[in-house]
């Protein structure tokens, strides 16, 4: 930008000078000088600028020597910066598709307004992988200048546009769409696109809650709802709730996760109370076996097995590195 601005004003410069050189050796006025200065040096000009004075021929004939080539570098150097602009775009677009192509158990999030970009910083705050689809591309580009997060522009209720962002690899899809409408569509691709992703959508209205479960969505949030019961939950319940808002506290140390058992986890076949994970800081506060049978909370006896999900709390870098064991 700094090298637009600095031919911009060489251009300018040399239309000035040239306009005030026609002015003093013709006697024209400003108006009609800068006029001949720019017609003289793109050559769209046919009349005599000179009339019949030497100096004032010498004059132009020197502007129009240096004015060109002036004007022909700074063309050149315009044409080469909205090239190498270009370059870099579809450099930046292939280094984002191939970590694209190369990510798993991430997180897709369909639309960029204020909730979307919520769950984006608290994703980025802890680390964990997602990819942005919207259509507002001047938008997604200054978001990726600022945070470099990973994204694809497009529509997010397009199938290619999902399989793109890798779905059928995805942990889970967040929908927040500024439309009901849109985000059914949104449930409905996903879905028959990716059967054990978790989908989570947004409902403005309470009526197209049931639509979106029909849909195939995992859980509907209404922020309005939500809203409302959290605030009758801090008049019923203060401490406990001011306790749970650590966990969700932009820049919070303390973390509540659903960390998945896999194969190769090193707590298969151990019960809970032979594991390592409370001298590491995690506290296991609950298990949803692979059948969806809950244990709250679990005893000391309880086996790990594969599918398991187990309700990890403690700090950021102790839930981190718990999850990071199942990703081995």
């Amino acid at each position: 930008m700094r090298r637009f601005f600095s031919i911009a004003g060489l251009l300018l410069a040399l239309t000035t000078a040239g306009a005030a050189g026609i002015r003093l050796l013709t006697g024209r006025s400003w108006l009609e000088s800068s006029y001949l200065a720019v017609i003289t040096l793109t050559t769209l000009g046919s009349e005599d600028v000179a009339r019949g004075d030497p100096w004032a021929m010498f004059f132009v004939m020197m502007y129009l020597v240096c004015g060109l080539s002036i004007f022909t570098y700074s063309a050149f150097q315009i044409g080469q910066l909205i090239v190498n602009a270009e370059i870099r775009g579809m450099l930046e677009r292939r280094r984002m598709d191939r970590q694209i192509k190369t990510l798993e158990d991430h997180f897709i999030i369909c639309g960029m307004g204020r909730m979307g970009m919520a769950i984006c910083e608290y994703l980025a705050e802890r680390q964990r992988p997602f990819v942005i689809i919207d259509r507002d591309l001047p938008r997604l580009e200054e978001i990726a200048q600022e945070h470099d997060w990973l994204y694809l522009h497009g529509d997010a209720t397009d199938d290619e546009v999902l399989v793109q962002a890798g779905i059928e690899r995805a942990r889970a899809l967040a929908t927040v769409l500024a439309t009901d409408a849109d985000n059914v569509y949104v449930v409905l691709s996903a879905r028959m696109l990716s059967a054990d992703a978790q989908i989570i959508a947004r409902s403005s209205d309470d009526a197209a809650v049931q639509k979106l479960e029909r849909a195939g969505a995992s859980r509907v949030i209404s922020p309005f709802s939500s809203g409302a019961v959290k605030m009758a939950r801090f008049m019923l319940n203060p401490s406990i709730e001011d306790f749970l808002e650590i966990t969700d506290a932009r820049g919070s140390e303390l973390e509540l996760a659903d960390v998945q058992i896999r194969e190769g986890s090193p707590y298969i076949g151990m019960k809970l109370a032979e594991t390592d994970l409370s001298r590491k800081g995690v506290m296991v506060i609950g298990i949803r076996r692979a059948s969806g049978e809950r244990l709250l909370p679990p005893s000391g006896n309880a086996m790990i097995h594969v599918g398991d999900s187990l309700f990890a709390f403690g700090s950021s870098a102790a839930v981190n590195a718990m999850i990071g064991e199942q990703e081995i």
